[in-house]
């Protein structure tokens, strides 16, 4: 248990609004390994921290990025959606997992990818999405690592994995049990498994010897993992 890599669910989300550089640095105080966070692209192609596709639910403002400027989103959240470029310079040394919910193009990926290399930071990044997004990012980067989301039990294509690489194989958490974690082990990838938030869910995972949990509750998973 003491070895799973407890990964902060778009910061800390139950204590700070997620994505936020505030939600990044308490997801570090309380513990966490690493800090998911989700990356769009702006109307002028600035990666910026955000989940969904417009700012409604977390800033109260309707209108969908990719028809907003990083100037009018900074203005609109008075600098509370971060770029890329800020988040990375917050979490300076620690390991960020980027996910990209809207970006399947390898333009959009070379944007991303570029705001990384750019901040040094490619040692500590790493990403996870679909197929499609992943396939972008190793098209952007071909030393990427990758942990490819997997939302069903159906088993992934070997030519899909020959063509993204992935380090990681990313399961919804409710997918796992010994016989699939033992498996994708045989396999030669290591599994990830997001989002479980209860204890019940967490300490199962932990006992199935999966080697990353990416949860919104990263306290209650660290102090299971020091509890043992």
């Amino acid at each position: 248990m003491q070895n799973v890599t407890a990964v902060a669910h778009r910061g800390d989300p139950y204590r700070v609004r997620e994505n936020t550089i505030g939600s990044l640095r308490s997801a570090l105080e309380q513990g966490a390994d690493a800090v998911e966070i989700d990356v769009r692209l702006t109307r002028d192609g600035v990666p910026v921290l955000l989940h969904d596709e417009t700012l409604e639910r977390l800033w109260g403002h309707e209108r969908p990025l990719v028809s907003l400027s990083a100037a009018e989103v900074r203005g609109l959240t008075d600098g509370g959606v971060p770029t890329l470029a800020e988040a990375l310079a917050a979490t300076d040394g620690c390991r960020l997992m980027i996910d990209l919910p809207g970006t399947s193009d390898v333009k959009g990926a070379r944007r991303v990818v570029g705001a990384v290399r750019e901040a040094g930071a490619r040692d500590r990044v790493y990403y996870c999405a679909g197929a499609t997004e992943m396939l972008a990012v190793r098209g952007a980067d071909p030393s990427a690592e990758i942990a490819l989301t997997r939302t069903t039990l159906a088993p992934a294509r070997p030519a899909l994995l020959e063509a993204i690489r992935p380090r990681w194989l990313n399961f919804r958490f409710s997918l796992l049990d010994h016989d699939l974690t033992a498996h994708v082990h045989r396999s030669g990838y290591l599994v990830s498994a997001w989002t479980p938030d209860t204890r019940r869910s967490l300490r199962r995972l932990l006992g199935l010897g999966v080697d990353s949990i990416t949860t919104n509750r990263v306290d209650l998973l660290c102090a299971l993992r020091k509890a043992g």
